[in-house]
């Protein structure tokens, strides 16, 4: 069994890309720019995007927190996002979701320039994912795709079964592992609430990507041997043992699960860093894509 080590590898994209930064200093251009956007006090929320801020200045980038109170109106959001399109400084950005109940989040993504959409969200970004064109592909399925590739895990005609069908995660990955290239080219299930009889499907896979967020909903008998498995799923369960009163769980009962598989994502280390890596990655993109439609 290999452990798929997000930390190590989100380090070393991080180090490739400060090596990039530091080139554009020396030839005197501008370095990216992100800027993320946080509504509210949530504190999972505060917490990650604290981190998007300390690894944009980690690589060298210029970063920028625009906080805003938990009771803006939508129109004021949607008038502070028009204003990130509009600042030609600003390379991308992101609104960290969730936002609150009076803001309608599909409008809010709806509203972000395409070519500033970091996080990959936006409709045409998506579509163009699934045509295989060149885009901003979200930053967790990215992150996963990486993964994959710099451990060399064969992709190409295998079961893959995605678990989960969100658009963050669940539904970009199964339409990203079907795609031509790798990593790709495998043959694709995707499962979620009302599938029925999961157990004879994911026994079935010889890759399997969790996005569920239901601790240790995998067990060791719903896989076959050397399966390879990816886990994005991230809560926080309750432990009276820790000094935090909780730890972090994936959907994969790790200890099991592990003893059978070929590759495994820890939980946390494993996709978590990857995501941020990624958004970075997608942030050094589009700071070269705004450079040639200049």
């Amino acid at each position: 069994m290999k452990l798929l080590d997000g930390k190590k590898i989100s380090e070393d994209i991080k180090n490739e890309i400060t090596i990039e930064v530091n080139k554009m200093k020396a030839n005197g251009e501008k370095v990216p720019h992100l800027a993320a956007v946080l509504v509210g006090n949530d504190g999972a929320s505060l917490t990650y995007v604290g981190s998007k801020v300390k690894s944009c200045e980690k690589v060298g980038f210029e970063s920028t927190l625009i906080k805003l109170p938990a009771t803006i109106s939508e129109i004021e959001l949607l008038k502070k996002i028009e204003e990130l399109n509009q600042n030609d400084d600003i390379d991308g950005f992101i609104v960290q979701l969730p936002l609150p109940k009076q803001i309608d989040e599909q409008k809010v993504l709806m509203a972000i320039d395409p070519s500033k959409d970091v996080d990959g969200f936006h409709p045409e970004n998506f579509g163009k994912m699934a045509l295989d064109m060149t885009t901003f592909i979200p930053a967790t399925p990215f992150g996963i795709l990486e993964l994959l590739e710099r451990y060399n895990v064969e992709t190409a005609g295998k079961h893959t079964v995605v678990i989960g069908r969100s658009h963050i995660v669940g539904r970009p990955m199964s339409i990203l592992m079907g795609r031509k290239g790798f990593p790709g080219n495998s043959t694709v299930t995707l499962t979620h609430s009302h599938t029925k009889n999961i157990s004879q499907i994911t026994t079935q896979a010889d890759i399997i990507i969790t996005a569920l967020g239901v601790p240790n909903y995998l067990k060791a008998e719903m896989v076959k041997d050397d399966v390879v498995v990816i886990d994005v799923g991230i809560t926080r369960v309750p432990d009276e043992t820790t000094e935090k009163g909780y730890k972090i769980t994936g959907d994969v009962d790790f200890e099991n699960v592990s003893k059978k598989a070929s590759f495994i994502t820890p939980v946390p280390g494993g996709v978590g860093p990857m995501t941020i890596a990624m958004l970075l990655k997608n942030t050094l993109l589009a700071r070269e894509m705004r450079k040639l439609n200049k």
